[in-house]
C-alpha cells in the first residue's frame, strides 16, 4: 500500500476536539470547552441565504468573492481599525479596499491559504506558545518547521521582542500573531503592535494576523498589525485573517476573509483556484447581510461574552483560583495546577467523568499551558456558573 505523507500521520490530535467530543457523548454534561456562540441567527441573515437557494444562484463565484461581499469586508476592516489608540498616530491605511480582500471557506482555511502562499518546506514560522493549535498543525501539513515563541505567565502571556529575536533564524518567513488571543483573552497594546511590525520589517518576515475576535474586546481597543504596515507593494507585509464564525455565530456556514498586501492579486487568484476555488454562494450572500445588516447581534454578544467573563471571574475569586483576566474574545484562562498533578490533558478528562463539566486543557495550545484551561464564555450564564463552580478550590 502506498505511505501517506510524514506530515499528515505525524499530526497530533485535537485535544479540544477531544475533550469536547468526549462531552457530547456524556449525557447531561456541561461544555465549556468549546468556543460556539449559543444564540439564534438573525433572520435577515438566514434569509439571504435562504433567498440565494430560491434564486437558484448556486453557481461559481470569482475565485475571491462577490465583489459586494469583498467591498463589505473592506468597509468593515477600515472602520474598525480606524478606531481605538492606533488612530491617533494617524498611520491608519485607508487604501484597503476590496482589491485586497478575498472571501475564504473560514479563518482555518484562509490560514492554510497565507501559509500556502508564504512557506517553502523546510521554511520556519513563529507561533504563539500557548496559540490555537491549527497554527502548528497547518504550518506542519504544508512541511514547514514551527518555532514556538513564549507568552509567559509572569509578563502577562504578551510577547516580548527580545525573546522573539531570540528564536529567529536565516530560515524564518512568517510571524503569526492573535490579539485577541484564543485561548487567552490577551489583547496586544497599540505601542506592542508597532513594536511586533517593526520587528517583521528589521527581519524581512511576513506577518500573519489572527483577528477572529477583533469584534470582541473589553475597555480596550482592538489594534490590527495592518494599521502600521506599508501600502507599498513589495514593502507590504501583513496578511489579515478576520472570521464571522465568531463575530456573527456564523460557525458552520464556514465564512471569513483574508486580507492580502498590495499587488498580489494574480498569485492569490491562482492560488485559490487551487484550493478551494471560491466559497459556496449561499454563504457569501448570508454573510453580506450579517455586515450590511442591523448590527445588533454583535452588540448583544459582546455585552453577553462581557457579562459572563465577570460572572465568572467572581465564582474563580471564591475558589481562589488564580485567572488572566480576558481583556478580550471570549474564554478565561485559568489555573489549575494545584488539581491536575502535572498532566492538565488527563485531569481534564477525569474531571469531566467525576463532575460532568467539559474545559480544553492548555496544553491544546502549547507547552506552557500545562496546569492551565481554557473556559469558553459564550454559553448560557447558568450552565458557565454551574460548570466553574465545579473546579477544585484552590487552598
Amino acid at each position: 500500500m502506498p505511505q501517506l505523507s510524514a506530515a499528515a500521520t505525524s499530526l497530533p490530535a485535537n485535544q479540544i476536539r477531544e475533550i469536547t467530543e468526549q462531552a457530547w457523548r456524556t449525557p447531561g454534561a456541561i461544555v465549556l470547552s468549546i468556543g460556539e456562540p449559543g444564540f439564534p441567527l438573525p433572520r435577515h441573515v438566514l434569509d439571504a441565504g435562504i433567498a440565494c437557494l430560491d434564486r437558484d444562484e448556486t453557481n461559481y463565484t470569482p475565485n475571491a468573492g462577490l465583489p459586494a461581499l469583498r467591498e463589505a469586508f473592506a468597509a468593515r476592516f477600515r472602520e474598525r481599525t480606524g478606531t481605538g489608540d492606533a488612530a491617533a498616530t494617524g498611520e491608519v491605511s485607508s487604501s484597503i479596499g476590496a482589491d485586497r480582500v478575498y472571501v475564504v471557506d473560514g479563518a482555518q482555511q484562509g490560514l492554510h491559504f497565507a501559509m500556502s502562499l508564504l512557506l517553502a518546506p523546510g521554511d520556519e514560522v513563529l507561533i504563539p506558545n500557548p496559540g490555537y493549535p491549527t497554527f502548528t498543525m497547518t504550518a506542519s501539513l504544508l512541511h514547514a518547521v514551527p518555532v514556538r515563541y513564549p507568552l509567559y505567565p509572569a509578563h502577562g502571556f504578551q510577547p516580548r521582542i527580545s525573546d522573539l529575536e531570540e528564536l529567529i533564524t536565516d530560515r524564518t518567513r512568517v510571524l503569526v500573531l492573535n490579539s485577541p488571543s484564543n485561548p487567552l483573552g490577551a489583547v496586544f497594546s497599540a505601542d506592542l503592535t508597532r513594536e511586533l511590525v517593526d520587528l517583521a520589517r528589521r527581519h524581512d518576515l511576513w506577518i500573519i494576523s489572527d483577528e477572529c475576535y477583533e469584534a470582541f474586546t473589553y475597555d480596550v481597543p482592538h489594534v490590527s498589525p495592518a494599521v502600521f504596515d506599508s501600502d507599498v507593494p513589495g514593502v507590504a507585509r501583513v496578511f489579515t485573517s478576520l472570521t464571522l464564525s465568531k463575530t456573527y455565530g456564523l460557525t458552520g456556514l464556514r465564512i471569513g476573509a483574508l486580507i492580502c498586501p498590495p499587488g498580489l492579486e494574480t498569485v492569490m487568484n491562482n492560488a485559490m483556484e487551487a484550493i478551494v476555488s471560491c466559497v459556496a454562494s449561499t454563504s457569501q450572500y448570508a454573510a453580506l447581510a450579517a455586515l450590511t445588516g442591523p448590527q445588533d447581534y454583535v452588540s448583544h454578544a459582546g455585552a453577553h461574552y462581557r457579562a459572563n467573563r465577570d460572572a465568572a471571574s467572581a465564582v474563580l475569586d471564591t475558589l481562589n483560583i488564580p485567572y488572566l483576566s480576558a481583556q478580550g474574545a471570549f474564554y478565561l484562562w485559568a489555573d489549575v495546577s494545584h488539581a491536575s498533578g502535572g498532566d492538565v490533558r488527563a485531569w481534564t478528562h477525569r474531571f469531566l467523568a467525576d463532575s460532568g463539566v467539559a474545559v480544553a486543557p492548555g496544553t491544546a495550545f502549547g507547552s506552557i499551558g500545562e496546569g492551565w484551561v481554557r473556559i469558553a464564555l459564550c454559553g448560557s450564564r447558568q450552565e458557565l456558573l454551574d460548570g466553574v463552580s465545579q473546579l477544585p478550590a484552590r487552598a
